[in-house]
């Protein structure tokens, strides 16, 4: 069975949902056996998330060759069994994601691995796309060596 990696972010909608499929395609690539899902923090604060996923997710997969998994899903929320079940959970930025934690998992801010990419208040859907692809790559990369080394 595979190992998990959870992506959070506030309305699984962008950010980690961008993070999951890049990741899952990747992984696949590189032969490791994890696979990526992603979660939201605060699903009630998307109120102006429309359809199941972004459309800069859309164009920004479509634009790499990235076929979207079909059905698309819809946005989930993050509980405390998501937290649990993962090998390792990365939220995509600290200073938006860890209140959220210590607010609705107060066990979990300090055992969650975060990245800093900004959501569309503060950065352009191109550099925080590129960025996550960026941190995606670095990830898949450790695990394989990890892998590699486990192996040798």
């Amino acid at each position: 069975m595979p190992r998990q990696i959870l992506f959070l972010c506030t309305g699984n909608y962008y950010r980690s949902r961008f993070a999951e499929i890049v990741f899952n395609l990747l992984a696949q690539r590189a032969g490791i056996d994890y696979v990526a899902t992603s979660r939201g923090l605060a699903l009630e604060l998307a109120v102006f998330n429309f359809g199941p996923i972004s459309p800069h997710t859309r164009r920004a997969l479509a634009a790499r060759g990235i076929a979207l998994p079909e059905p698309v899903r819809q946005p989930m929320q993050c509980d405390e069994a998501d937290l649990q079940s993962a090998h390792r959970v990365i939220a995509l930025k600290e200073a938006e994601h860890r209140g959220y934690l210590t607010e609705r998992y107060p066990n979990w801010p300090d055992r969650v691995e975060y990245w800093h990419v900004h959501d569309l208040d503060q950065a352009m859907p191109e550099q925080a796309l590129a960025e996550i692809e960026r941190n995606v790559a670095a990830l898949v990369e450790e695990l394989r060596t990890q892998n590699e080394k486990r192996s040798a």
